[in-house]
């Protein structure tokens, strides 16, 4: 029976490291010399390895990288419904978790795109300790996998930022075509990019990691650090000329990104635990957390959250998208009074959906029918004010003439 890598290879895939140039002899310092680490022997050769260690009072910008908070809350959001999987995520210990970022020699994934740099951490005894795992050679990269697998061995979670859709479906392939079982799906896994955006959508425009480490985090990176677009083409330099001068600021930027990931997970789950206690001091964060409290159905906490941000200063469109969100919530929770002192205070800045909110309330629930065609009739006026929208106006003025016409026949 031909193995898989036949089977690959008979439908045009290229194994192995054939779609990859040779290196050629040096004329600059090798990896070696420029980034010290160790030659790790396996059972189908060797592998380099960078290790490095973080004392347990290591900060990253404002925050440490390992997490005392409860797990529960950012757990229930992630599994979402899955009382299994919620279970087992609470009960693992901090060093349970690995925190994963590849570098590879292409943006788009696929069979030909290789992670010549996989760098994983994870907290131990002694601090936080983080093992980058190089190709030296595209030829070492089965002894680079099976020295991946051997130091997650002890995980239980997986820990990413955009690993779901990029670095764990990469890495699986390249497993795949070594005809090698991967050891990841047998990991659970939090993505923070879902979290990072769900919490900080209507703070920051773009939520890169980079992002939420300069505005969430309060990290700044040295010079040291090289943009992302650039890497594979530095690689490929190396592997075209053997120098690796150029290289340490790839090591140096996949490092900041596993602490950055550390850092962040500290910072979600003691937020997600007690909002109150994390004294959070933009409306844009309560109002992201309280979305959250509200997918998982928690709406006591999201209807405080809300409240809450409403006291900060925010843009005036987003402060009345809170409200219009909130007294939508007090609708469905049977909370009359509080929905229409929203709606009122809505209606008074001239938002046609609280006006006609107020009329279904008179009409339906207090049967009071002249109330009801005078909160009609204000969302009449505000369409045909002059500079509102045609479109806008279009949309609602059928609908607002039919319903006042029925109520001049209760009336």
């Amino acid at each position: 029976m031909s193995s898989l890598s036949d089977r690959l290879k008979s439908l045009g895939v290229k194994v192995g490291a054939q779609d990859l140039p040779a290196p050629q002899p040096r004329r600059g310092p090798g990896i070696e010399a420029v980034v010290p680490g160790r030659v790790h022997q396996t059972s189908n050769g060797e592998t380099y390895i960078i290790d490095s260690n973080y004392p347990p009072d290591y900060r990253y910008g404002n925050l440490g990288l390992s997490f005392s908070a409860s797990l529960a809350t950012l757990a229930e959001w992630v599994v979402k419904g899955n009382r299994e999987l919620h279970e087992r995520l609470c009960q693992c210990s901090p060093q349970a978790f690995a925190f994963l970022d590849i570098e590879t020699t292409g943006l788009q994934g696929g069979t030909g795109t290789y992670a010549f740099l996989v760098g994983v951490g994870r907290l131990e005894e002694g601090g936080f300790h983080l093992a980058q795992f190089f190709l030296r050679d595209p030829i070492e990269e089965q002894a680079q996998l099976l020295a991946l697998e051997e130091f997650l061995g002890p995980c239980q979670a997986l820990v990413t930022y955009n690993g779901k859709a990029f670095d764990v479906p990469l890495l699986n392939t390249r497993y795949l075509i070594q005809g090698w079982k991967t050891p990841l799906p047998g990991l659970m896994h939090v993505d923070l990019l879902p979290v990072a955006r769900k919490l900080w959508r209507e703070r920051l425009p773009s939520r890169t990691l980079g992002n939420i480490e300069t505005f969430i985090l309060g990290a700044r990176r040295t010079q040291e650090d090289v943009p992302g677009w650039m890497i594979p083409q530095m690689y490929f330099d190396y592997l075209r000329t053997g120098d690796a001068h150029f290289l340490e600021g790839i090591f140096y930027h996949n490092a900041m990104d596993v602490l950055a990931m550390a850092a962040l997970l500290n910072h979600v789950t003691f937020a997600l635990e007690d909002p109150t206690r994390a004294a959070l001091e933009k409306g844009e964060d309560l109002i992201g957390m309280a979305k959250m409290y509200e997918d998982m159905g928690r709406m006591d906490e999201a209807v405080a959250l809300y409240q809450q941000s409403l006291e900060h200063e925010l843009p005036g469109e987003l402060y009345w998208n809170t409200v219009e969100r909130l007294s939508f919530i007090k609708k469905r929770m049977g909370d009359y009074p509080g929905a229409i002192a929203l709606w009122q205070q809505a209606a008074g800045q001239k938002q046609i959906y609280a006006c006609v909110e107020l009329a279904k309330y008179y009409e339906h629930q207090m049967r009071d029918y002249t109330e009801s065609a005078r909160w009609t009739q204000a969302a009449l006026d505000i369409i045909h004010a002059p500079g509102y929208p045609r479109y806008a106006r279009q949309e609602w003025n059928a609908d607002l003439l039919h319903r006042l016409d029925r109520l001049k026949k209760k009336m």
